[in-house]
């Protein structure tokens, strides 16, 4: 599998180390009053039509889009015949991080870390899918022809 994808091997890794920094690493100060993330919902609450966002609603969703790739990623390397793969390995993973979080000061482990990252990977997954369903109808294809099977019987 890692010989077979070199590229996305180390594209896969080098994206766990990101993931690894940011939610093992010293914990940002993204919460406090002068933060870019701050100054953007201050500007969105004083909209009635966007003061609907929350700082919970902004860090469930940063937190699903941050699995997506990790959820393509083992997709494409694991197959899609182990899809279920890219969905277990991703929420064990989010568990792993979870429990070390409980022993890092200043670190806060929330079960709906648990729940977004594993969606965040389930998406991923199914982008992963139906990205490689022509080549696999293809492949399909290939080998009934090279049975003799007739492409239109099933």
């Amino acid at each position: 599998m890692f010989r077979r994808h070199p590229v996305l091997s180390s594209a896969t890794a080098l994206y766990l180390l990101a993931v690894a920094w940011v939610t093992l690493g010293p914990q940002p100060r993204v919460a406090s009053k002068d933060s870019i993330v701050m100054r953007v919902l201050q500007v969105l609450w004083e909209h009635p039509a966007t003061d609907w966002v929350t700082y919970n609603g902004v860090e469930f969703t940063a937190n699903i889009a941050m699995f997506v790739p990790i959820g393509l990623f083992f997709l494409l390397l694991f197959g899609r015949g182990r899809w279920w793969l890219a969905i277990g390995v991703p929420f064990l993973m989010t568990l792993g991080i979870e429990t070390a979080q409980l022993w890092i000061p200043g670190r806060v482990s929330d079960i709906r870390d648990i729940v977004s990252n594993t969606i965040g990977a389930v998406v991923g997954a199914l982008l992963g899918v139906a990205l490689t369903a022509p080549r696999a109808r293809r492949e399909r294809v290939m080998v009934r022809a090279a049975r003799g099977v007739s492409p239109t019987s099933r």
